[in-house]
């Protein structure tokens, strides 16, 4: 029979044995809580990725399908043009010689407005999206002919050719007064130098010198800082980013002014938000040295002949917003430029202003073509 001493040490035994089984199962359960908790929390992490992820972009698609329709400029139309494109063209005002305004590099037809406006109490004046930007659909590049395919998507000989298509389908009275800015101008000058015939005036505002990028100061500025800014929009665009950022204030339309209407100010954010029309923007400033190229080229193949006349329109910098260096650079190559193509052009020199003129300083641009309309219209 077992004596007192050794029933106590059983007991004792006995307790040892509970209380290592009891710290194992609350050991056990708090590991158990642990992976639970882990496991949960990256799972609403990876909740909110996709929220975060997938939704903007669906809300800013969705919301882009309807405002594509409801902001298009009243009087706008897509015209086809051939091979299953349809461009924006918006034609104001009745008479003739008829103005067409060809924009600055990823730019859409608002930046012609108050131009446009001025104008159309006069005369015709039609502004155009050129492909990809604004409203104009934009195609692959297997839907193009084999002769377009030669100048590529988003250069100045492709911009001529659906240009020159657009203005017959709409069937625009010729000869016309062309204007262009920066791309436009080189455009201007490609379309006129093939087409003479159709062209009675032609304006450049702010040309761009075929030899600009010729200046590895140039190089670097364009393709080390404009273009990476430029592929930032275009890819918070795409994300559903910049409408967030629009909605929060965060970000405000580049072209800002006084009596602008509000359905403008509505249609400058929504091209804020399209990725279509800043993939198209990030393309044409990619491709404005081969621009540059092509103009030089044909301008050599066939020369401007001297029965049309030229105006060109500068003002004191080609931009404020880049360094001053930069800008004398441009202007003395301008300067050089236009003395060594155009001579005998009419040179307009606007103070004060730089590239943005056409929409901050609107009423001097009207005031000189209204001038050009007055003198074809007494020709006519």
């Amino acid at each position: 029979m077992p004596t007192s001493t050794e029933a106590q040490a059983s007991v004792n035994e006995t307790l040892r044995s509970d209380r290592k089984d009891s710290n194992q199962r609350q050991h056990t359960q708090t590991g158990t809580g642990g992976r639970w908790f882990s496991s949960s929390f990256l799972l609403n992490v990876g909740k909110c990725l996709i929220l975060i992820i997938i939704i903007p972009p669906f809300l800013n698609y969705a919301s882009l399908q309807r405002e594509g329709q409801m902001l298009m400029p009243k009087g706008g139309q897509i015209v086809d043009i051939g091979l299953g494109q349809g461009m924006h063209l918006l034609c104001k005002g009745k008479g003739k010689p008829v103005v067409i305004l060809d924009a600055p590099t990823g730019m859409s037809t608002d930046v012609w407005l108050h131009v446009q406006d001025n104008l159309a109490t006069q005369t015709q004046v039609c502004t155009y999206d050129r492909t990809g930007l604004g409203f104009s659909k934009r195609l692959m590049q297997n839907e193009t002919s084999a002769s377009e395919r030669v100048w590529g998507m988003s250069t100045t000989g492709r911009m001529v050719e659906d240009l020159h298509r657009l203005l017959q389908a709409a069937g625009i009275a010729r000869p016309f007064i062309l204007v262009g800015s920066e791309l436009g101008a080189l455009n201007s000058r490609f379309y006129t130098h093939i087409h003479d015939l159709e062209v009675s005036d032609l304006v450049l505002i702010d040309p761009i010198p075929e030899d600009l990028f010729e200046e590895d100061q140039w190089k670097d500025y364009w393709y080390g800082k404009l273009l990476p800014s430029l592929q930032v929009k275009q890819f918070s665009a795409a994300t559903g980013l910049s409408r967030m950022l629009i909605i929060l204030g965060a970000i405000e339309p580049n072209i800002q002014g006084e009596n602008l209407p509000e359905e403008f100010v509505q249609r400058q954010k929504y091209l804020l938000s399209n990725p279509a029309h800043q993939s198209s923007a990030v393309d044409e400033h990619f491709f404005l040295n081969e621009s540059a190229a092509q103009v030089r080229d044909i301008s050599k193949f066939k020369p401007l002949t001297r029965r049309t006349p030229v105006t060109v329109i500068t003002g004191d910098s080609f931009d404020q917003q880049i360094p001053e260096h930069l800008n004398q650079m441009v202007a003395r190559l301008q300067k050089k430029f236009l003395e060594e193509s155009y001579p005998s052009a009419n040179h307009i020199h606007i103070k004060g202003t730089d590239r943005q003129m056409i929409y901050k300083k609107p009423s001097a641009i009207s005031q000189h073509l209204r001038k050009l309309v007055n003198q074809r219209q007494g020709k006519q």
